[in-house]
């Protein structure tokens, strides 16, 4: 999703929550890692790995002159052929030590064994940030979450997951927050709006 799209989904999200939420959240993101020089470790679930996140987080990172914000890719499996960027294991997740940041994005239920780990990593005195569908165990480790009840997919939704990411790491890399405009009807705004929010097809990072 590029500047314009992005411009265009604040217009639609203007006087709604989100636009407040995610600048929030990526606040958080960014006071977390741009103080200790980096240290962003970027985990999803077992059935969801955050590649666009990753690659945007990236883009972001270069365009916006932070380069704290390119996170290392963690990956529940790794295959020997896979490039060393895309080489990260959960064992990495164990070794986060105090000074370094985990963001979980997980749409569905963190299994056990992420669970444990992301405890682990707190333990130790990494930040843990979540983007989630609400799960209640991983809200309980973060110190900081933004939950997007549609992460899902539940019919009815307003925003999905992806969309979240997109504004996020827009935000993230923004060294001044542009101010909010008034309130108008979100579901309006949205249908008007929609042939100009359609992002390109997905690619992999």
């Amino acid at each position: 999703m590029d500047a314009v799209r992005v411009a265009l989904l604040r217009e639609v999200l203007a006087g709604t929550e989100w636009l407040g939420a995610t600048r929030r959240f990526a606040g958080a993101l960014r006071s977390s890692v741009v103080p200790h020089g980096g240290g962003l470790l970027l985990v999803g679930t077992r059935a969801y790995e955050p590649w666009h996140l990753a690659a945007h987080l990236v883009d972001e990172a270069a365009w916006s002159g932070t380069p704290e914000l390119t996170p290392t890719l963690v990956r529940h499996r790794v295959l020997a052929a896979d490039p060393a960027h895309l080489s990260t294991g959960l064992g990495r997740i164990e070794a986060a030590r105090r000074g370094e940041t985990l963001l979980v994005v997980a749409p569905d239920a963190p299994d056990a064994e992420l669970l444990s780990r992301v405890h682990d990593a707190r333990r130790a005195g990494a930040t843990v940030l979540a983007l989630d569908a609400g799960d209640r165990d991983l809200g309980a480790l973060a110190h900081e979450a933004l939950s997007v009840p549609g992460a899902g997919g539940e019919p009815g939704d307003d925003l999905d997951l992806d969309t979240v990411q997109h504004l996020v790491s827009a935000a993230a890399g923004e060294n001044a927050l542009p101010a909010v405009r008034g309130r108008r009807r979100f579901r309006d705004r949205l249908s008007r709006l929609t042939d100009h929010l359609t992002a390109p097809p997905p690619t992999r990072w």
